[in-house]
């Protein structure tokens, strides 16, 4: 449902529509899912926090919250924005969380920001606009999301704003798959395919079926990390980035150039260390953080990728069908005060956040 300019998202509760997957190939053999495009009767699943450090997304990589299920989640309240600094070169600053393919959810979200208007137009002058990636799969309309986040890139340029994205391991995902189909890859626990990871982690026929040349060389061009007032932006939650240069500028030229390659298996062992998670939380969290800031810059993450419910371990179950919906009212800041999650979890009844920078404790 399209949320309307000045109206809060709405909170839904998941169904199984959220996390349709269609048939998908194991590494063990075929496994046959719904033909309409539930999960896999019997399909293994790996749990967050659970995963060890040889990790490849070869099972699926959330679980499957059945209909009716519902998850509480008690996270920090946003306080109040700042106000827009005087500079006239430099507008505010504002981060989007996870989109997965909720184009609908997205639109209310930005409305209620004031950065577009009604029709969906950039209306937000010269703001800065960051997505943290992962744009498509498991939602309705990824390449819809896509599009709207081109169109609003040249808006915001032409009003002396501008509307950035980083790369996120879906984009990696949907580029391999589109590339590589069912050519056989290393995955580190055996042989797999960009193909059957794509269906068994949200993929969506339509958006394939709509997939254009102009939308796999934006995807492709997409920065990995970035720095944004003080803030290293980046899609995923690991210190993965550090294999790639020590500079943010290497960083990118790094990840590019191997895209560039087009070798499946230096694809799926970029795409396979983007997918890992969590390394900022628990007792040694804030040390991975100050790793990568020390490395990068800055004095503070901002993240998507593991969607707050899960990150918080505070995960549902087929017993929780009280009817109530998760509490997703902000940005989960931790670390010590070091990171900043931004996957609300949209695509499991949450929230999807969009938000000014910077943020108190």
């Amino acid at each position: 449902m399209t949320q309307g300019a000045g109206q809060g998202p709405d909170v839904r509760t998941a169904t199984l529509r959220d996390f349709r997957v269609p048939a998908y190939v194991h590494e063990t053999g075929p496994v046959q899912g719904d033909p309409a495009g539930g999960a896999a009767p019997g399909a293994p699943g790996v749990i967050p926090g659970e995963l060890d450090e040889g990790y490849t997304p070869t099972q699926r990589d959330l679980p499957v919250i059945n209909r009716g299920d519902t998850v509480q989640v008690e996270v920090q309240a946003m306080p109040e924005p700042p106000q827009a600094p005087a500079s006239e070169e430099h507008g505010p600053l504002f981060v989007v969380g996870d989109v997965h393919g909720y184009l609908d959810e997205l639109l209310g979200a930005l409305r209620e920001q004031g950065l577009i208007d009604a029709d969906g137009d950039w209306s937000a002058g010269n703001a800065r606009l960051w997505f943290l990636g992962d744009f498509t799969d498991r939602g309705p309309d990824g390449i819809g999301v896509i599009d709207l986040v081109m169109r609003l890139s040249a808006q915001a340029a032409a009003a002396g704003g501008y509307c950035k994205a980083l790369m996120g391991n879906h984009e990696l995902l949907l580029l391999g798959a589109k590339r590589f189909g069912d050519t056989p890859v290393n995955s580190g626990a055996g042989t797999a395919t960009f193909q059957a990871a794509w269906l068994l982690n949200g993929g969506q026929k339509t958006d394939m079926e709509r997939l254009e040349d102009h939308h796999l060389q934006w995807m492709a061009r997409l920065d990995a990390i970035e720095s944004e007032d003080g803030h290293l932006l980046m899609h995923s939650d690991t210190t993965a980035y550090l294999d790639y240069g020590d500079s943010i500028e290497a960083v990118n030229d790094t990840v590019r150039e191997t895209l560039t390659r087009n070798d499946a298996d230096e694809c799926w062992d970029l795409f396979r260390k983007f997918t890992k998670r969590f390394a900022f939380r628990d007792e040694s969290g804030p040390a991975a953080v100050r790793e990568l800031l020390d490395m990068y810059g800055g004095h503070r993450i901002v993240h998507g990728h593991s969607p707050i419910p899960y990150l918080l371990g505070d995960v549902g179950s087929e017993d929780d069908s009280d009817g109530g919906g998760p509490v997703i009212e902000g940005p989960h800041i931790y670390a010590g005060g070091l990171a900043i999650a931004m996957d609300g979890g949209v695509t499991m009844a949450g929230k999807l956040l969009v938000c000014q920078l910077p943020l108190d404790n």
